[in-house]
């Protein structure tokens, strides 16, 4: 039986007119009336678990028929995806729906310095959604961007001399900046706040900060381009554990699959019943009160030759080996399976064996697969991994069709 996370028993009156208008709107999209035509209203919560769920490809069918747009200011229009699966699109009103973020969640206040890591590039909103949370804060913020390797150092000692007190970015993007800080020796005494968003949290990163910033702690937004921010964590939260903002309804299927309607009236995308991929469980948080646990995405698992590969398992076991900074898999065309290394420091020459002999010596996963076929497995040490260049994240897994 489905189970919701709402800040009410029920829906308000308020949330009904709400629901109400968005099943107006997605009857009206032509594609996708015979699909809500069964569904005579949504008053309650019984009534929306009766609710056709909506994948991303209808979303995106609606948007297109729809073309929202906002009462006031202007309508911006975002992208995500792009890394390894097909771009979304999202459409939110000027401010980002962050005054709800700001009311409920204080990463930051106005004494803060903060640094946004996040990239501005190529219609990626995190960049700027951000930027709006640090308007609400008053704080004195930077817009710094994706950073070269060559020019860590000199930034870094920046954010010394002027006391930066917060930063904000992917974990992909902060685990390689605070990950160079530790490797150098540098320290960022000022640093109190992390803020992240776009990504599951990397326990390295803590490693790394605990080493840095020793007064730093993990401030994190969860939600994506459609859903906008869907919930927030403080650090006396679990890294997987999120407070739904209260415009927001979080539904968690018999399965474990979420999905989340927007009860916020100003929303332009037609959010009701949108599964994002992503699973969890309703608990009890360490601060006391009841919360969403994200358990990641559930298409984390691909086949290869005939064998379940759990990506995130993986990765992070070959991130565990000595040397290894981070790693990534690429699957190609012709079946190979390709292990990109970025290494820590100073790695030792035999470090792509030392992965190589752990992978194919491991008790699980797809050992047994490169036992029987050890040209199918390739361990490459790498400069850089493999990202996408609008957002700065790095994907765990690429796939290449070669041709």
């Amino acid at each position: 039986m489905s189970e919701f996370l709402l800040s009410t028993s029920d829906l308000t009156e308020a949330d009904r007119a709400r629901t109400r208008a968005l099943l107006d709107r997605l009857r009206s999209v032509p594609a996708l009336a015979d699909r809500y035509a069964g569904v005579e209203a949504i008053d309650t919560l019984d009534d929306l678990a009766k609710a056709p769920v909506m994948l991303k490809d209808d979303l995106q069918v609606a948007l297109a028929h729809l073309r929202p747009r906002a009462e006031q200011g202007t309508t911006w229009v975002f992208q995500s995806g792009g890394s390894t699966g097909s771009p979304q699109v999202g459409y939110a009103p000027t401010g980002l729906y962050m005054d709800e973020v700001h009311a409920h969640w204080k990463a930051l206040t106005a004494d803060d310095v903060f640094v946004n890591g996040w990239s501005a590039g190529k219609m990626w909103g995190a960049h700027f959604l951000a930027n709006s949370y640090a308007d609400h804060a008053g704080c004195v913020a930077m817009n710094l961007g994706a950073m070269a390797k060559d020019e860590y150092d000199p930034w870094l000692e920046f954010f010394r001399t002027r006391k930066v007190t917060a930063f904000g970015g992917t974990p992909s993007v902060l685990r390689l900046v605070f990950g160079h800080a530790r490797e150098a020796g540098v320290k960022l005494p000022d640093l109190r706040s992390v803020l992240w968003l776009g990504e599951g949290w990397d326990p390295q990163l803590g490693e790394d900060l605990a080493a840095v910033a020793v007064n730093a702690r993990r401030w994190g937004m969860f939600g994506s381009t459609e859903t906008w921010v869907v919930a927030t964590n403080t650090p006396d939260c679990a890294a997987d554990t999120w407070h739904p903002l209260p415009s927001q309804l979080v539904c968690v299927g018999e399965d474990e699959m979420l999905d989340f309607t927007t009860l916020n009236p100003r929303g332009l995308n037609p959010i009701l019943r949108y599964r994002t991929g992503d699973a969890g469980r309703i608990v009890t948080c360490t601060c006391g009160d009841r919360a969403l646990q994200v358990l990641g995405r559930r298409d984390g698992l691909i086949k290869y030759r005939g064998h379940l590969v759990n990506v995130a398992d993986l990765v992070r076991d070959v991130g565990t080996i000595p040397g290894v900074a981070r790693a990534q898999l690429v699957v190609t065309g012709n079946d190979l399976l390709e292990v990109l290394v970025l290494p820590a420091g100073e790695a030792g020459g035999r470090l792509a064996a030392d992965v190589r002999e752990h992978i194919v010596g491991s008790a699980f996963g797809p050992s047994i697969v490169f036992q029987r076929n050890p040209h199918a497995l390739e361990v490459r040490v790498v400069d850089a991994l493999i990202g996408n260049d609008r957002t700065g994240k790095i994907p765990d897994l690429v796939t290449r069709h070669d041709g």
